[in-house]
């Protein structure tokens, strides 16, 4: 396959993938800064494309908060953009509910489901957490004392995730 013909297929996986997570998030606002919450899917994706990655990666970058967030599916992701994406999807998605305990117990159960994830959902889940980190740390500085020590655990099970980010979280991670 032709390189050009290579980035058409990524730019409409990737266009395909931005156009279903801005209407599956529809009206909902970032919490830290009251912007339309795409912006982070979006940032997201935009720190996954800064090391290596695949067309996969991207697209589940961006719909990596659809399941939990949204009225979406995991079956829906599938269909519309292949086992691959909804595999890293899946392995994104907290697999915890309330049902489970206090955050504490939740964020363990999720932090295991993590742990077996494959190399390119452990990245995309470091560019979740770089960006979440930076808009938490900003905008709520008491949950960032909550947030930053879930963040130091999770890095503990990243470590097959990207080493570039797995350092820029590191930095993020408080002391």
């Amino acid at each position: 396959m032709e390189a050009g013909v290579e980035r058409k297929i990524m730019t409409d996986l990737e266009n395909s993938a931005l156009q279903f997570a801005t209407r599956a998030h529809g009206e909902q606002k970032r919490k830290y800064d009251g912007r339309p919450y795409i912006v982070h899917p979006i940032a997201v994706a935009e720190i996954v494309r800064s090391v290596p990655h695949t067309p996969e990666m991207i697209a589940a970058a961006l719909l990596h908060d659809t399941v939990e967030d949204t009225d979406a599916t995991l079956l829906e992701i599938k269909e519309a953009f292949g086992p691959k994406v909804a595999t890293l999807v899946a392995w994104l998605t907290d697999i915890s509910t309330p049902f489970h305990g206090n955050r504490q117990v939740r964020k363990e159960l999720d932090r295991q489901h993590l742990a077996s994830a494959p190399a390119a959902a452990k990245t995309v889940k470091l560019a979740d957490l770089i960006d979440n980190a930076i808009a938490i740390k900003a905008g709520d500085p008491n949950f960032w004392k909550v947030f930053g020590a879930e963040m130091k655990r999770l890095l503990e099970v990243l470590g097959d995730g990207d080493e570039t980010l797995l350092a820029k979280a590191r930095a993020l991670a408080p002391e």
